[in-house]
């Protein structure tokens, strides 16, 4: 068979393409059945494909799939009109930072208070859902920005509640109307992690990594460090992510952190001698540095690399 041209399928406003499009234009489901044997189209709900894309094993290629998938199931006829995406999958198009989200499904909300099933590439859950708790993006009703935090944040970890809410409010979500939702639900399952946290969320957490390890720190009952403060050195102003009575300073090295610090015509060596000079500046005043990555996290190893160095300050029990 001869290879049908990808830019010849014709893509809806999201970029997907649907069975009844390629039907009326023409092409059998025989040539679309081959584009995704050949890897040049993939599967995203029953009659919804979108063409492959470069990336697709890295986290953003990962987030971008979900985010088309999420789009396909809440556009399809069956639940056009009907249900609102919500949790994960709302996320995915407001661009709100989460922990471990459950990418298995598709998550959706209806207005109604019952009714709420998992089935297939959908998990539906109950409302109540009111307009006034859902926005439109690029032509497809999610749930807002402080909604779907509270969703996340009643419905996992106190870990991913953190992450979640700090998120949040970096994107400019309104902590009384959180805090009135969460309010509204009282009774509920985990309703005191969603209240424990939202109480302990923070704007100043930059990233998912960072947030997890406040988290961490707080689970383990290591005191709350200051987030972002800036230290005048011989090397010039230095930022860090948390620190602790200005002696000891905790940064978390996150998967493309190094990435994003190389300057035009710079390697990551380069990066590494300049991080080198900054914590060797830092050193100079007696300032302890810790570093933490990813693995660290995963792990669980946080607290125990960071009680030896906060004991000899003072702040917990040798």
């Amino acid at each position: 068979m001869i290879e049908f041209p990808i830019d010849r399928f014709p893509a809806d406003r999201h970029g997907l393409i649907r069975r009844e499009a390629t039907l009326r234009v023409g092409i059998a489901d025989d040539v679309v059945n081959a584009a995704v044997r050949r890897g040049r189209l993939l599967r995203l709900a029953p009659g919804v494909w979108v063409p492959a894309f470069p990336g697709l094993e890295d986290a953003d290629g990962v987030d971008r799939l979900y985010r088309y998938r999420s789009i396909a199931v809440a556009t399809s006829a069956r639940d056009r009109g009907v249900s609102t995406l919500s949790h994960f999958s709302a996320a995915a198009l407001l661009g709100l930072d989460t922990l471990h989200p459950d990418r298995e499904r598709v998550h959706l909300t209806k207005s109604t208070a019952r009714g709420g099933f998992v089935r297939g590439l959908r998990h539906v859950h109950n409302g109540p859902l009111t307009p006034a708790e859902t926005v439109e993006i690029d032509g497809v009703v999610v749930t807002r920005l402080e909604r779907t935090a509270v969703d996340i944040a009643m419905a996992g970890s106190f870990e991913q509640a953190i992450v979640v809410l700090d998120a949040a409010l970096r994107l400019g979500a309104d902590p009384a109307v959180m805090t009135a939702m969460v309010d509204a639900r009282a009774g509920t399952p985990n309703i005191g992690v969603a209240r424990r946290a939202l109480s302990l969320a923070d704007a100043r957490s930059e990233s998912v990594g960072e947030s997890w390890s406040r988290a961490q720190m707080i689970e383990a009952g290591i005191p709350l460090p200051r987030l972002q403060h800036t230290f005048e050195t011989s090397y010039g102003d230095i930022r860090s992510d948390f620190d602790w009575d200005g002696l000891v300073i905790g940064e978390f090295d996150g998967m493309h952190k190094y990435d994003k610090l190389i300057r035009d015509g710079e390697t990551v060596r380069d990066v590494l001698i300049r991080e080198k000079r900054r914590e060797g500046a830092l050193a100079e005043q007696g300032i302890v540095v810790i570093r933490w990555t990813w693995s660290t996290l995963e792990r669980r190893e946080l607290a125990q690399i960071l009680r030896p160095s906060l004991a000899r300050i003072g702040l917990v029990a040798a």
